[in-house]
């Protein structure tokens, strides 16, 4: 279908002009075949605008060579941008169509400005329509592609939303389901020790190591999964219950003194929750990384900023409760950013390991 709309478009490029040269008054015997030669040379135009002008000039000399040339300055006007180029290129056809008539005729001054000024117009109509005509679909073309690159740009920018957003939701069960996951393997490990029944200590011990492939398996499944996860943020996570989680982990067997000047009631629910999750990671942290360690965390809160700070001292053995960690820390240091504070981890120098969080309190946001 395509190709027959090309050869009956291009037939008819070919054959009108060649029956108005032909139905036409030759004024030299060459007149017809010259006009013939530049309609049969007009398929070039597509590919060489200017070869197709330059085949018609003999017609244009002969007198019956505007059919085709008019078609042929069209194409050259669609073809090339530049007004002076086009321009340049008139002068050609307006002279070969001028000659003859002053070579040929005695003509008064003012009937020699009428046929300048007839070829003129009728040479730079088809540009210039010509030119119009490209510039339009020049255009449309630009805006085409606008819109195809504003479509993608609105597409990556809603992909990295989408992929930010589960990002942040893998955080939050990152950090909701690794606590308690490790809290229940530190209180497997705690009741493991403790026991002198040995059905208790290997029940506690297969506890321990199905919480460690739980935690596994939760930080693959929040590596590999694309789909939309259910949000589990607890708007009850707030400073105001640093109390009850140092107490949990005290249940569990670790050690941990809470120092707090309970100052920090009135903050917004997002730093709250953010100066809270520090806490939370910090300790899942001592935990599973320096089992037997001291940990102090104390919470401050001053006139212009919030400071929480967690330290735990050197593992009483090397060892892992429940696997090497993920980008928990990473995450942490987002979401303190996210609330305005810049958070600092880091080993000791006696070989513990302190974290620390600072929240300029006239920057918090003022609400979640």
């Amino acid at each position: 279908m395509r190709w027959a709309r090309i050869v009956g478009r291009e037939s008819l490029a070919v054959l009108v002009p060649a029956g108005v040269a032909v139905l036409g008054e030759p004024a030299f015997s060459w007149s017809v075949p010259a006009a013939l030669v530049g309609c049969a040379l007009l398929p070039l135009r597509h590919l060489w605008p200017p070869v197709a002008v330059l085949g018609t000039l003999a017609g244009l000399a002969g007198g019956l060579g505007w059919p085709p040339a008019l078609v042929a300055l069209y194409r050259l006007g669609r073809h090339h941008r530049s007004g002076p180029v086009l321009a340049a290129w008139l002068v050609l056809p307006v002279v070969a169509a001028v000659a003859p008539v002053f070579a040929t005729q005695d003509l008064r001054w003012n009937q020699g400005v009428l046929v300048v000024g007839y070829v003129v117009v009728n040479a730079g109509a088809a540009t210039v329509v010509g030119m119009l005509v490209g510039t339009r679909a020049r255009l449309v073309e630009s805006l085409a592609e606008l819109a195809r690159a504003r479509d993608t740009a609105l597409a990556a920018r809603a992909d990295a939303a989408r992929a930010e957003e589960r990002d942040r939701i893998g955080r939050e069960i990152h950090d909701a389901v690794g606590h308690h996951i490790t809290l229940i393997a530190v209180t497997a490990a705690a009741l493991a020790a403790s026991t002198r029944e040995d059905d208790t200590r290997r029940a506690a011990d297969e506890l321990r190591v199905l919480a460690k492939r739980s935690l596994a398996e939760v930080r693959g499944a929040l590596g590999l999964a694309g789909g939309p996860l259910p949000t589990p943020a607890d708007p009850a996570d707030t400073l105001a219950e640093v109390d009850a989680l140092v107490a949990q982990w005290r249940d569990a067997g670790l050690s941990v003194e809470l120092v707090d000047d309970h100052r920090a009631a009135g903050l917004c629910p997002q730093l709250g929750r953010a100066a809270y999750h520090v806490v939370q990671e910090s300790l899942t942290n001592a935990a599973r990384h320096a089992p037997g360690a001291a940990v102090r965390v104390e919470v401050g809160c001053a006139a212009d900023e919030l400071t929480v700070r967690i330290d735990n001292t050197a593992p009483d053995e090397p060892r892992d409760v429940v696997g090497r960690g993920g980008a928990g820390l990473a995450g942490l240091a987002e979401r303190v950013g996210a609330a305005g504070g810049r958070l600092t981890a880091g080993p000791r120098p006696d070989g513990g390991f302190a974290v620390s969080a600072r929240f300029p309190l006239e920057h918090a946001p003022a609400h979640a």
